[in-house]
């Protein structure tokens, strides 16, 4: 019994060394072989190549379109005044307006001058309105700004008829449509409105078109 419980020592002792070279074994082989938490110790110590997973590119960002929340518009302008029943004037002159949108946003501040130049009777006349109000943009898309506008103020006719006095009050009601195809500060704009005067004891309705640069700034 003592020579067989001391062969049994030896063998529990063998089977655990055995045990403890096959986890040493193992271990080293996980530290060297794995690539989900990045490269090994070996890697680092003999200036290997690192392995590791490639990370996902950065989320560019598309169609951001630039925001300027001032816009100064100058242009050509055709309009066409009825100043009484049978006398109509065609005038021609200039169209200057100046935007502000708070925060750049889609409802701005509008304010407008207009002026139109024609011979009557042999006398040059000149209507002007100097109105003010509300803007909003509809869209903005492809270079395009789709706009609608409505302002109220006043207009003063020259020179003095018998016809009644050279001021009035005044309205405009239209939109238009501004052109970057660029996305860049100058631009071009089409506008069209439908302005109102109250001249000489009557009413007058009359288109004006408007075509010119808008620069944002």
């Amino acid at each position: 019994m003592g020579v067989w419980g001391q062969a049994m020592r030896h063998v529990g002792f063998l089977c655990g060394a055995v045990l403890l070279l096959a986890f040493c074994a193992g271990g080293q082989t996980n530290a060297g072989g794995t690539y989900l938490f990045g490269p090994s110790v070996s890697a680092f110590a003999t200036g290997a190549p690192a392995l590791s997973i490639p990370a996902e590119p950065p989320q560019g960002v598309y169609g951001v379109l630039p925001n300027y929340p001032w816009q100064v518009y100058a242009g050509v302008t055709f309009l066409r005044f009825y100043e009484l029943p049978g006398l109509t004037g065609n005038m021609d002159g200039f169209n200057f307006s100046v935007v502000y949108y708070p925060h750049s946003g889609r409802l701005g501040v509008d304010g407008e001058f207009a002026t139109g130049y024609a011979p009557q009777n042999g006398v040059n006349t000149q209507l002007a309105f100097v109105l003010g109000g509300a803007r909003f943009r509809l869209a903005r898309t492809q270079g395009l700004e789709l706009w609608v506008h409505g302002l109220a103020g006043g207009a003063k006719f020259v020179p003095q008829t018998a016809f009644g006095g050279t001021g009035a009050l005044a309205f405009a009601l239209g939109g238009g449509i501004d052109y970057n195809p660029r996305h860049r500060r100058l631009g071009y704009r089409v506008q069209a409105d439908l302005d109102g005067t109250r001249f000489f004891g009557t009413h007058q309705y009359g288109p004006k078109l408007s075509i010119g640069l808008v620069y944002n700034l």
